[in-house]
């Protein structure tokens, strides 16, 4: 039953990946001086829209294709003349889901930025660098619409592709970068930031690396690697604990490199290659879409790797991480989506089946037991109970955990996105009350597959007071300003229509002691 309901829960978040999938009909693209811009591989020109600039498809390291697929990245070749950027470049390879139909383009190291329209500011602008989620499997940068953090905020925003599955995360022995080639071009990309965003009116000493969920991770990562000093100055984590446990479900942190190379050696026997006398080039010439196939459906960084010599939580926990400031949180009900997959599965929880879906999700000694006892389900409606579960699980304490262990070395800013109203993201009927679930702050922050965001006017103004807290974040380190709420480093901020409050009840209300106790 755990394999079936993991399969329930990796086609669900397929199905809410489709809910920014889809792209409207194209604005006319308008060009002039100010969208031509030089970078030292050569000149791009980009669009002009109403108040904002964006400069789309860039390449910041060269294809890992033939020889370089499972290569560390390089930089990219210069060309001549203007190259073309006024459209995405393609996804990394994946599925379908976020990216309709899929990808198996493996020319896909590109990223995007979207800067303020108008004349150049007297100063560099802070640079907001954003990697996506999609659990290290499915994303790309292209689906986040940056231009109202970019104009509200007065921010560069630059979204990142790096590689998803086993493309960026296959381990072998004696290949360097094995187990981590997604999160080194990440570093790249950061690197390329340093060395091009003056070019777009941004900061190279002013960075701030941003994601959410699977992107959350990867910050935490970063904020772990040896190889990621000096690349930013702040850290946004959206929905990505970097302390959850490996031993529950729907937490894509990292694994021991040993782990990574078995599932490697698994993989190479799916393709045909394990019995290959050069096992890596035979898996060089297998066909994306058969590697696609053939991956597992989670993936993950590994570990005691040159770039990411610790599990990121150790390291965090003996407090082996980059001093930047950080802000953190997550959402309400981030287990809700993935409890209204089950049930729609066929899965209903109720008194009778409840103690069997906890087992299933939580195959340890004694645990199932003492979660049924402290998350009782009393009506044949027990899909929140199992979403509360989840989220408090895999998400919110993990993040107050990890909050309290940085809060030692660095300012940290805390906060719970809580609109129970929060648009779908998916235009399917769940089974109940969705609440605030996992990645419903996204439309808060950017229109998603480049659609405008369906927000009441109270809804609308909870995204501009995000928007204001996370570019003045950018810009300074600390949220505060003028016009929004006080946010104190004291207490978790609760982000409502209209209702944006302080509160110490979060840990309480989520069981962290009990999760605590459990291990």
């Amino acid at each position: 039953m755990h394999r079936l309901l993991t399969t329930v829960c990796g086609a669900l978040l397929a199905v809410l990946a489709t809910a920014w999938s889809a792209v409207p009909p194209e604005e006319p693209v308008r060009q002039d001086a100010a969208t031509t811009v030089r970078t030292h591989a050569g000149l791009v020109g980009g669009a002009a829209h109403d108040g904002y600039r964006t400069f789309e498809g860039i390449p910041y390291a060269a294809p890992p294709v033939g020889r370089m697929r499972w290569a560390l990245p390089r930089r990219a070749a210069p060309w001549s003349g203007v190259r073309d950027a006024t459209r995405p470049a393609s996804a990394c390879p994946q599925p379908a889901g976020e990216v309709s139909g899929g990808s198996t383009d493996e020319d896909c190291l590109h990223l995007n930025v979207t800067t303020p329209g108008g004349a150049g500011p007297a100063r560099p602008r802070p640079v907001l660098v954003w990697l996506h989620g999609g659990g290290f499997t499915t994303g790309a940068g292209s689906s986040y619409d940056g231009h109202r953090l970019a104009t509200r905020g007065d921010v560069v925003v630059v979204t990142v592709n790096y590689r998803l599955g086993a493309l960026g995360f296959l381990a072998r022995s004696r290949l360097p970068g094995s187990g981590d080639f997604g999160l080194a071009d990440q570093q790249a990309a950061l690197r390329w930031v340093h060395a091009e965003i003056r070019a777009f009116g941004g900061d190279p000493h002013n960075v701030t690396l941003a994601g959410e969920s699977a992107g959350g991770y990867s910050v935490c990562a970063q904020l772990t690697s040896p190889a990621a000093t000096g690349l930013f100055d702040r850290a946004i984590i959206e929905s990505g604990p970097c302390t959850g446990s490996r031993d529950r479900p729907f937490a894509p942190s990292s694994i021991p490199l040993s782990t990574a190379r078995a599932a490697g050696a698994d993989l190479a026997a799916r393709v045909g290659c394990g019995s290959a006398l050069n096992v890596l080039a035979c898996l060089r010439r297998v066909h994306v879409s058969r590697l696609l196939a053939a991956q597992d459906t989670d993936q993950q960084p590994a570990y005691s790797t040159p770039l990411l010599p610790s599990d990121p939580a150790a390291a965090i926990a003996a407090g082996r991480f980059h001093r930047v400031p950080v802000l953190i949180g997550v959402n309400h009900d981030e287990g809700n989506g993935w409890a209204a997959g089950i049930v729609q599965a066929g899965h209903p929880v109720t008194p009778g089946t409840w103690s069997e879906i906890v087992a299933a999700f939580f195959p340890f000694p004694g645990q199932a037991k003492r979660i049924a006892r402290e998350y009782p389900v009393h009506s044949t409606d027990g899909g929140p109970v199992f979403g509360a579960v989840i989220g408090d699980a895999d998400f919110a304490c993990p993040t107050a955990h990890t909050s309290s262990l940085l809060v030692a070395h660095v300012p940290v800013w805390r906060y719970e996105f809580a609109d129970e109203h929060a648009p779908p993201l998916t235009s399917a009927t769940p089974p109940f009350p969705l609440g605030a679930p996992h990645a419903s702050e996204l439309p808060y922050l950017f229109d998603l597959g480049g659609r405008p965001r369906n927000l009441t006017a109270a809804q609308h103004r909870l995204a501009d007071t995000m928007i204001d807290y996370w570019a003045r974040f950018a810009r300074t380190a600390d949220p505060n300003g003028p016009s929004s709420p006080h946010w104190s480093r004291q207490t978790v901020l609760s982000l409502a229509p209209d209702h944006i409050v302080p509160t110490r009840t979060a840990q309480s209300r989520h069981h962290c002691a009990f999760w605590d106790t459990l291990g």
